[in-house]
């Protein structure tokens, strides 16, 4: 099994849904599995890509269930479990602790409270001492409202029980947490950062990205390792609009139009967020390099291009 210390390429991964609005099993087993293939190798469940915030407590416990089963220990697996509530994020925590297959827990900086930085630490101090599992904080500010500042992160990730950080933030302040940290994964959560981000010492990416261009990442990455820096930064440029059109508008719904055009069942988003219209699809293909009515037929699942010679 790949440890969370081996893993680079993690895919924050979807959760598709039927037509009945439920989630989609067999679909995220069959993405799941090519993810893997391509060269993902970990995983983020029940993030903001997976829509966490609409699910019911029941259906993460599920999904979370059912999901370490689809991986059975290939790759290391993080589930959100984050709240903007202390004791209901140690209480759910704790429960998911108990499911096969989950290593990680992955805890997002609260939102809606903008508690200043000293209310950070005290809430991830008190989480870290009595969750069940390894935490990784996570920091994005844009949904969140408020910035966990690097000085609280490095102060942060000498507590044991921290072990990693998902940072979306500026180059200059992961800089300043690989450099001020021992033993602590840092993964930008920035698609176009992820080239940059591994170059300056961190874990590598926790990715969007890649799940439509998991092989090209994966081939940057080990273009990289091998030395070819001129490779691994000219599959870099070509991805990085791509990676900027998937945020075009709210995600998730950028990268399940495309995956639905490539051959994967996703359905639609949950409310509030919902599907791509037709002129957003057509902008949407023009924006990743794509025919402009590409997203209305059939795509296929290696998009590299030339950039696979």
């Amino acid at each position: 099994m790949i440890t969370l210390k081996q893993a680079d390429l993690l895919t924050a991964i979807v959760t598709p849904f039927n037509e009945k609005n439920k989630i989609d099993f067999a679909s995220l087993t069959k993405l799941t599995n090519h993810l893997i293939e391509m060269g993902s190798n970990g995983f983020v469940i029940g993030g903001t890509t997976g829509e966490t915030p609409t699910l019911t407590h029941d259906e993460k416990i599920e999904l979370y269930r059912k999901f370490g089963q689809i991986v059975a220990g290939r790759v290391p697996v993080i589930a959100g479990t984050g709240s903007n509530n202390t004791a209901e994020t140690i209480a759910f925590t704790n429960e998911v602790a108990k499911i096969p297959g989950i290593d990680c827990a992955l805890v997002v900086v609260p939102p809606y409270n903008k508690p200043n930085q000293r209310s950070m630490i005290a809430h991830f101090t008190e989480i870290s001492q009595k969750a069940s599992l390894p935490i990784i904080i996570y920091n994005i500010p844009g949904r969140t409202g408020v910035k966990m500042t690097q000085e609280t992160i490095v102060e942060l990730a000498k507590l044991p029980n921290i072990v990693g950080i998902k940072q979306c933030a500026s180059l200059e302040e992961l800089e300043y947490v690989v450099d001020h940290t021992d033993d602590f994964q840092v993964f930008t959560g920035e698609d176009a950062q992820a080239l940059s981000a591994r170059v300056l010492g961190a874990s590598g990416v926790i990715s969007v990205a890649s799940h439509s261009y998991a092989k090209q990442m994966r081939a940057m990455y080990d273009s990289l390792y091998a030395g070819n820096w001129q490779k691994a930064g000219a599959i870099q440029r070509w991805l990085t609009p791509r990676m900027d059109a998937l945020f075009m508008y709210p995600s998730p719904s950028p990268i399940k139009a495309l995956l639905t055009a490539q051959g994967f069942s996703m359905g639609g988003c949950r409310l509030p967020l919902v599907a791509l219209n037709k002129e957003e699809k057509i902008n949407l293909a023009q924006n990743l390099g794509l025919a402009k009515d590409a997203l209305f037929g059939e795509l296929p699942l290696d998009l590299g291009g030339d950039i696979n010679d």
